[in-house]
Parts: C-alpha cells; structure tokens; sequence
C-alpha cells in the first residue's frame, strides 16, 4: 500500500494530583483549549474534552507514528507548565504521574463523546475513584488499589 491510513480513537482519562479540584470554571475552558492546541500541534485531533475540578476525559485521535505514552505525556507536561504560569506565586499545579487510556471503535464515537459531555451530571452521584475502577474493569483492565492513586 503506497500510504498509510488509520484512524487511531483514544478516551484517556487523567487526574490532578492528589485530587486536587482546582480544575474551575475560569481556568477550564481556557485549559481544555490549550490541551487542544498541544494535541493539534502534535498533529492529533481532539474531538471531546470534559471534566470536573479533579480531572479530564479526552476523546482524541493521535497519528500513527505517535504513541499513547508520548502524546500524554506531551500533554501532561505541557498544560501542567501553563497551569502553574497561570499562577504565579501560588501552588505548583500537577497532574498525578500516571493515566488512563482505551481504545474507541468508530462505532462508539458518539456514546463516548456523550458520556464525556456529561461529566458534571455524572459526578454528582459518583466520585473519580468509582468511576475509574469501574472504565478499568470494563475494559478487563487488572488494577492494584495501591498503586493506583496518588
């Protein structure tokens, strides 16, 4: 085949450190647009983008010759420095040191794109733990509960 084609969809889910909710109405939208710009520099797409104060759900494509651990990695490291230059003279903002990631079929786009939408209504019943043990567990992900908060 002369060129290569994919259409590599991601969901990562990633949390401050420490669960901090600093993830705020005046800091969020202008964070979820930086976070786009990195992912487009990297010449990813980021096609949903969702949270509450204590962390973010991404719905993503990433190039081919970019892997997972890279791309978040450039993403954490990247908004985190912006974050803590927002705010000069306060606290170092953080993201915790690891993440999640799943892969998404074309098929379920829009379930996962809705279900990132509606974060804010989801949370108020659940807390980040639940709702990350129970992604894990639908994807037969095994998960050692003492190593995975921080």
């Amino acid at each position: 085949m002369a060129n290569t084609y994919t259409n590599l969809l991601y969901h990562v889910v990633f949390s401050t450190k420490n669960r901090v909710a600093c993830l705020t109405g005046d800091v969020r939208d202008p964070l979820y647009h930086y976070i786009g710009g990195v992912i487009r520099g990297e010449g990813g797409t980021l096609l949903e983008i969702g949270g509450v104060a204590d962390h973010v759900h991404l719905l993503t494509r990433f190039k081919a010759a970019a892997s997972v651990a890279t791309m978040v990695r450039r993403i954490k490291t990247s908004s985190s420095k912006w974050m803590s230059d927002r705010s000069a003279g306060g606290p170092r903002f953080a993201w915790q040191t690891g993440y999640g990631a799943f892969s998404v079929s074309e098929s379920q786009v829009g379930h996962v794109r809705r279900y990132i939408q509606k974060q804010e209504e989801h949370h108020r019943q659940r807390t980040f733990q639940e709702e990350l043990r129970d992604i894990l567990s639908k994807h037969n992900i095994e998960f050692d509960e003492r190593y995975l908060w921080d």
